[in-house]
């Protein structure tokens, strides 16, 4: 028996009226009024349609997609906590959902309160609750304010005693929605571990996360949810290279470019710069450690001898951190020109830890060293990736690079 089977789902929210709202009398009275009136199909908008999928029990399955594409819709859906209009949804066992900071909570109880409320909403008994309740208020860190109203916590506090609660109560099915999208370091490395000790318990997890490491690490299958249907269904890493290739078509391949300052004859200029993944595919984001190819197009107006193509990368706080250029490599390129051309710039791994990087672009001639195009400025977005197989975010508190690498530890009495 699959743990999660889900067949033509679909979901439709209708905008720009209250009926919608309406109590049944004020539904019949409305009908009565206006019997014959059809409903616009132009007010409804589509969450979810026609979605389609299975999960096998212990599968821990990552659910991306960007925001509206109706990934939040599919698991209250499968929480039971709104329904579908049209298609048939199968969950086996016991379900425990954290689709929102503090959801399942009563502001006015205590946090010890809420807990035993949870956990009866569970299915699970007193007994049982009481035989774990040492487990979730230590894992949550919010021992101190355990009797404390839960109206009082911070968002932060919510959603740890509330991912506590959902994590210890040994649900067959656990529904996760963007939990490490709050909390400190700590606590987010406590959650993977959690979810990490379900899944090697067989547990079935549907994690949504727009942090791609985490769902890499933690998620041997991922479903990209795109304008309410399966955009893909497949492995991963397959699937959240796809996600980020398809940023390129809306996005624009590649990089604006702008000129700074114009100097020289301007005889050749840069036109595009777009970013490719290894085999090819245009790409709007690079993820840490991955390859890319950075490709230069430019117009030359006259034939141009012996150029010489350049770049340097910065910080977005304006530090180099490096700068490259054919001369550099040792490269001689005759000549270039005139029309249209590319040159391609190819990196093994890209090295940066997430952020938004400027570069630099520039030609000049063998000729008096002339500069034909100025300083042109684009950008760089560098996606998280699962650089050290761990799931642990970087950024610039951790510096710029980092480098390939591996901790030993020596064994035990060695």
């Amino acid at each position: 028996m699959a743990a999660i089977e889900v067949q033509s789902l679909s979901k439709s929210y209708r905008i720009g009226r209250s009926s919608d709202l309406l109590m049944l009398r004020e539904r019949i009275a409305e009908t009565l009024r206006h019997p014959f009136r059809r409903r616009d199909e132009g007010d409804l908008i589509w969450a979810l349609r026609d979605v389609s999928f299975r999960i096998e029990p212990g599968e821990v399955v990552g659910i991306i997609g960007r925001n509206g594409a109706g990934k939040s819709t599919l698991l209250k859906i499968l929480s039971r906590i709104t329904y579908p209009i049209g298609g048939r949804v199968a969950v086996s066992g016991r379900v425990a959902s954290l689709l929102e900071v503090g959801t399942g909570f009563h502001d006015e109880l205590t946090g010890r309160e809420n807990v035993f409320l949870n956990g009866s909403i569970l299915g699970m008994r007193k007994r049982d609750v009481e035989r774990r309740f040492e487990s979730i208020v230590e894992f949550s860190g919010v021992a101190r304010f355990i009797d404390t109203p839960i109206k009082r916590y911070s968002s932060g506090m919510r959603l740890r005693l509330g991912f506590a609660v959902a994590a210890h109560l040994d649900p067959d099915v656990l529904v996760v929605d963007e939990v490490l999208a709050v909390g400190d370091a700590a606590f987010q490395k406590k959650c993977i571990g959690a979810m990490e000790n379900l899944r090697s318990g067989g547990r079935t997890v549907l994690f949504v996360s727009h942090n791609m490491a985490a769902v890499d690490n933690l998620c041997s299958r991922g479903i990209w949810i795109d304008a309410g249907q399966v955009r893909m269904d497949g492995r991963a890493r397959d699937v959240i290279q796809s996600y980020l290739a398809g940023y390129a078509g809306e996005a624009g391949v590649g990089s604006e470019l702008m000129l700074e300052q114009r100097v020289g004859s301007g005889d050749i200029r840069f036109t595009r710069l777009e970013y490719l993944a290894a085999d090819g595919t245009p790409v709007a984001t690079v993820m840490s450690g991955e390859p890319v190819v950075m490709r230069m197009h430019y117009e030359a107006g006259r034939a141009i001898p012996r150029p010489s193509f350049g770049l340097r990368m910065y910080t977005g706080m304006g530090t180099l951190v490096t700068e490259t250029s054919t001369w550099h490599h040792g490269m001689h390129i005759p000549q270039v020109g005139p029309g249209p051309g590319w040159i391609d710039l190819r990196i093994d791994m890209l090295n940066l830890v997430p952020g938004r990087y400027a570069l630099a672009l520039w030609v000049t001639s063998a000729d008096a060293g002339t500069v034909f195009d100025g300083d042109v400025r684009a950008s760089l977005e560098v996606e998280l990736a699962n650089v050290y197989g761990s799931s642990f975010a970087m950024d610039e508190r951790h510096g710029v690079v980092y480098f390939p690498q591996r901790w030993v530890v020596p064994p035990a009495g060695g």
